[in-house]
């Protein structure tokens, strides 16, 4: 399968694969071809929520102020922990 499909369209053909391979009904070479297509699904959900995660972890950061992008335009992953010190003046500056 090689054209795109939207998130929830993904979703929906995962359901249906789960369905006909809990229906018992399946060869085993159908199920093998069925496994191999949900993989190829499952891989691409899992790409479509990381994205959508890191989209609003961008807006979150940007809201706060605290955004870093890379030369390439990606957000840049850093450590965002607070020392105790730092928390403890921030909560007494507020």
């Amino acid at each position: 399968m090689t054209q795109e499909f939207p998130f929830e369209k993904a979703y929906g053909r995962l359901e249906e694969i789960l369905a006909k391979m809990n229906s018992g009904t399946l060869s085993l070479e159908e199920s093998l071809k069925l496994y191999e297509e949900a993989d190829g699904l499952l891989s691409r959900c899992s790409k479509y929520l990381n994205s959508a995660e890191q989209k609003i972890e961008t807006l979150i950061k940007n809201r706060e102020g605290s955004l870093e992008i890379d030369q390439n335009g990606e957000l840049k992953k850093g450590d965002f922990a607070m020392s105790t010190d730092q928390l403890l003046t921030r909560n007494i500056d507020a």
